[in-house]
């Protein structure tokens, strides 16, 4: 059988098939795109942010697009990558990496929705009006980074017994007097000697713990940062060569071979900002969800580190962390 398809039958169609592609494009324009704006290249843990958006019904590729900035720790970087972002005219941009990439989004738009994870209080910053009622155009997730301080070095003291040198190390680019302040005063409340030590880059490390070494420092006390956790091999490697005890901020470290880690969930606080964020594409005003405190803290032990610098641990510290690495 043969089938005659007319001149105007044949136009009709065509003039069918050339629409596809426009109706495809037209509903990829009308996908929303998340901006995403980062200090280091912390990939790790994207996956916890992606799990956010999904509890939140977005997944990437298929109802939402994200477009990525990383700073690669230059922070001097993130003023020109937020305000790329903000012409881009993302429906929302999601900050990750303390405070600058914060600001930096904040002064690039007013009007964009803003969720920033943030180390240190986000009130006394000035980066929202209150916790509980944020205002303007940014909320999101108080990581608790600082005030942990005294925490992290009551473990040590308590993993290595006699311990009175401390030093500190902490990245000069992100380093805040907070944290400064609040190990400095928790070190004089117990009896310690702290001293501080500054690394940004890898040689820096590397002269930091010739220093340390050098000045008897009973164990290291490592401070939060991108960069010190990028550093996790080496600044591990480095404590087992010169069998120097330390505790650390991010579980990650410890992983890498670090001696022990606490602090709050990186991991969680990230699927956080991505529940925010999605709620925000959802139609939620930054100005009324209220800054969340990160509440899920993670102490991670390394016994097989601890076995290399020859420490017992004792079983009270076992007993309590959250995980032992063997």
């Amino acid at each position: 059988m043969t089938v005659t398809i007319g001149r105007r039958e044949l136009l009709v169609a065509l003039g069918g098939a050339a629409a596809w592609p426009l109706a495809a494009q037209a509903q990829q324009a009308a996908m929303p795109v998340i901006g995403f704006l980062s200090l280091s290249r912390d990939v790790y843990r994207l996956r916890a942010f992606r799990q956010g958006l999904k509890d939140a019904g977005f997944i990437e590729g298929e109802n939402v697009a994200i477009e990525y900035r990383w700073a690669d720790d230059q922070i001097d970087r993130l003023p020109a990558l937020a305000t790329e972002l903000a012409r881009r005219q993302v429906a929302v941009i999601a900050t990750i990496g303390g405070v600058s990439p914060a600001f930096a989004a904040k002064a690039a738009t007013t009007t964009i929705p803003i969720v920033f994870l943030a180390g240190e209080d986000p009130v006394k910053l000035g980066l929202v009006s209150s916790l509980a009622r944020p205002g303007g155009n940014l909320t999101g997730i108080n990581f608790l980074s600082n005030e942990l301080a005294a925490k992290r070095l009551e473990l040590l003291r308590e993993l290595v017994a006699g311990a009175i040198r401390i030093a500190v190390l902490v990245d000069p680019v992100t380093a805040n007097e907070a944290t400064l302040r609040d190990a400095g005063a928790a070190a004089r409340a117990m009896g310690l000697q702290i001293q501080v030590l500054t690394a940004g880059t890898i040689r820096e490390i590397d002269g930091a713990f010739a220093t340390l070494v050098n000045e008897r420092a009973d164990a290291l006390f490592v401070g939060p940062g991108p960069f010190l956790i990028d550093r996790r091999v080496q600044l591990a490697l480095l404590a087992v060569l010169h069998r120097v005890p330390a505790i650390y901020q991010d579980r990650l470290n410890t992983e890498a071979g670090g001696l022990m880690s606490y602090g709050g969930s990186l991991g969680d606080a990230w699927r956080q900002v991505g529940a925010y964020t999605g709620r925000i594409l959802k139609g939620a005003k930054p100005a009324d969800l209220p800054v969340v405190q990160s509440s899920k803290f993670e102490l991670v032990i390394n016994a097989s580190t601890a076995r290399m610098l020859g420490i017992t641990v004792p079983d009270k510290l076992l007993v309590a962390a959250d995980e032992v690495i063997e």
